[in-house]
């Protein structure tokens, strides 16, 4: 349990200096306790969070000037102006609450992993006669069995796609099922053996399901040998229709498998982990290795500095990436760690079972290091080719616009709807690293008293749910969540409401800039609008000016795929929702009786009592719900 103790000084006895005088002076109220310290700035930003076996030895090492100091830490120390500690019951307990804070309070000094998104799974459902396949991420709450986790929402798709041809099970909700009373075109196409109707017993579906499951865990060669015997009995017996549906399943096994690339013969369940480092900047690639396969992988591109170890970066990952995650029994480095024994005791404390940290230097497990080295090394030189080009463009857009310098944040924002109706407004932003996708933001808009299609008011009504959030949260602007610019899709006319709205705020000091289409309303003759400044245009082969029209035309895509998901949540929407008293189980029995929900409205009164579990009184409100003039 973390014992939280501020052992900032009186403000009577504050230090006016920084550096190692202040620091020394916390020596007199420190212990050898294990814990975690937070080094602040003179406005109380966190510079760095660290942890300490014996948290007295750790800040004397910064107490006093050395020639072991890099430049990035001499220069933390000379920043720091005050500490505070968190004291913990062990050093395993400081790792982990280390790693938490250094997420939350992203301090700028320390390795910090900026994209930390959920892994994708396989869920087999567990609780219908007939399991549903499907994809699934986030907490584990439904009932059944979890596969994965694998590298990206597309690897799951392309394995998803081929269980379904080799396995024939559902993927359809169970609403959908119930409903169902002919085969739907997947079972047309071989994907489904459509239980739904019956086409298949509870026991042969079983058994499909069990061996879905078999080649999930790695039994793949016991699934295909299966196969191959069924194959040739149907052959042998002249059924070659079976026959040729069973080889079509067996080639669609093996394309699962040749898809996966690396398949290891004696790791069954690991994460390979591999740093590459390169002028300041880091990749760290991930393969995910499980039941023998090779479920993907992903790139990593944590924030370090110009001075800082490998074995440092590598901890940093791990404490970060597996804080939220629930890490294999093996993890292979390229590298060694700083405290290998503790990372390893920290994560098989959260798995409940032994997680072993090995590096490995020949055998196929060093191979397999070589081989996410190589991808993590290939993947660093195309995003620093990348940066290169985005640093060089970002500079050519604060010279067009009249910027102070180049911009790290650009704000777009677009609205759209179809007359007036499911209204939603898009914000993306653009930086150094390019489109921040985990920053875009979406705002369904709520004013009751707009008039259907009033951009400004739409418009209106973002910024200011925008920069209200953007003042509670931020109001030190120090964590960089404020844009250095906005584009705005529209002419003069937007731009002067949009800097009222801003003035309203009281943010007067972010440029702003109106993208509208020339007279003939053509791409690449866009003119751009400032606060009372004359519009200007780039020349048509200008790289700023397709830059300009990218970021629009993400916004754009942005906005519009927003507003087609509302659409379609809305047109999907079944009026027996609104009913009172007509839950799941009720609104089943009725769709499954009717067919549909204009059935359900066309109904008399005595055919809604006859529905099974359909009470007399829930009749009669199913009816005058449809029926009330």
């Amino acid at each position: 349990m973390a014992n939280d103790s501020d052992h900032t000084l009186p403000q009577d006895e504050q230090p006016v200096l920084t550096g190692h005088a202040v620091i020394h002076s916390y020596l007199k109220t420190l212990d050898a306790s294990p814990g975690v310290y937070r080094m602040l700035d003179r406005e109380s930003r966190v510079l760095y969070v660290g942890k300490a076996r014996n948290l007295r030895a750790r800040v004397s090492s910064y107490a006093r000037p050395s020639p072991q100091h890099s430049a990035r830490i001499a220069r933390m120390i000379s920043m720091t102006a005050s500490m505070m500690f968190l004291t913990t019951r062990t050093e395993t307990e400081a790792l982990l609450l280390e790693q938490n804070l250094i997420k939350q309070l992203k301090p700028k000094f320390n390795v910090l992993l900026r994209d930390d998104k959920s892994f994708p799974n396989i869920l087999v459902t567990g609780d219908h006669p007939y399991p549903q396949i499907k994809k699934h991420r986030g907490a584990k709450k439904e009932k059944g069995a979890y596969y994965g986790p694998f590298a990206s929402a597309g690897a799951v798709n392309r394995t998803l796609n081929q269980l379904q041809k080799v396995f024939l099970l559902r993927n359809c909700t169970d609403a959908m099922f119930q409903s169902r009373t002919r085969p739907c075109l997947l079972h047309q196409i071989k994907r489904c053996s459509a239980p739904c109707v019956d086409l298949i017993s509870e026991a042969d579906y079983a058994q499909s399901v069990k061996d879905a499951e078999r080649f999930l865990s790695g039994r793949s060669t016991d699934i295909q040998a299966k196969l191959a015997g069924q194959m040739t009995e149907a052959s042998e017996a002249m059924e070659f229709e079976r026959a040729a549906a069973l080889r079509d399943r067996i080639r669609a096994m093996t394309q699962v498998q040749s898809a996966q690339g690396i398949n290891p013969r004696n790791v069954d369940e690991a994460d390979i982990v591999a740093l590459h480092l390169e002028q300041g900047q880091a990749c760290v690639q991930v393969f995910f290795i499980r039941a023998g396969q090779n479920w993907g992988n992903q790139d990593f591109y944590p924030r370090v500095g110009a001075d800082v170890e490998a074995a440092e970066v590598l901890e940093a990952f791990l404490g970060q990436f597996y804080d939220t995650k629930e890490p294999p029994r093996q993890l292979i480095l390229s590298n060694d760690i700083e405290n290998p024994d503790l990372m390893a005791e920290a994560l098989s404390g959260k798995l409940g079972r032994k997680v072993e940290l090995l590096v490995p230097k020949r055998g196929e497990k060093a191979e397999l290091v070589d081989s996410a080295l190589r991808n993590a090394r290939e993947s660093l030189g195309r995003k620093m080719a990348e940066t290169a080009t985005q640093t060089k463009l970002l500079k050519g857009l604060a010279e067009a616009f009249d910027l102070p310098e180049p911009p790290n944040r650009i704000e777009v924002y677009d609205n759209s709807h179809i007359q007036g109706t499911n209204a939603v407004g898009g914000m993306i932003v653009a930086g150094p690293e390019g489109f921040m996708k985990n920053s875009y933001r979406k705002f369904n808009i709520k004013g009751d008293d707009l008039v259907p299609g009033d951009d400004f008011g739409m418009m209106k009504e973002v910024l200011h749910r925008r920069f209200k959030r953007l003042q509670a949260e931020d109001p030190d602007r120090d964590k960089g969540m404020w844009p250095d610019l906005l584009l705005i899709d529209g002419g003069a006319g937007q731009v002067s409401a949009v800097a009222q709205i801003m003035a309203e705020h009281g943010v007067e000091d972010i440029p702003m800039v109106g993208v509208a289409k020339g007279v003939d309303r053509d791409a690449g003759k866009e003119e751009f609008h400032r606060v009372r400044k004359r519009p200007f245009a780039l020349r048509h082969n200008d790289p700023v000016l397709y830059f300009v029209q990218r970021m629009r035309d993400e916004a754009h895509r942005f906005a519009i795929g927003t507003h087609r998901a509302k659409r379609a949540k809305s047109n999907m929407k079944n009026p027996l929702d609104d009913i009172a008293g007509v839950g799941a189980a009720r609104k089943r029995a009725l769709l499954a009786h009717f067919g549909s929900a204009k059935a359900v409205g066309r109904a008399n009164l005595a055919d809604l009592k006859a529905v099974e579990g359909v009470s007399e009184g829930l009749a009669q409100k199913v009816y005058d719900f449809f029926h009330d003039t």
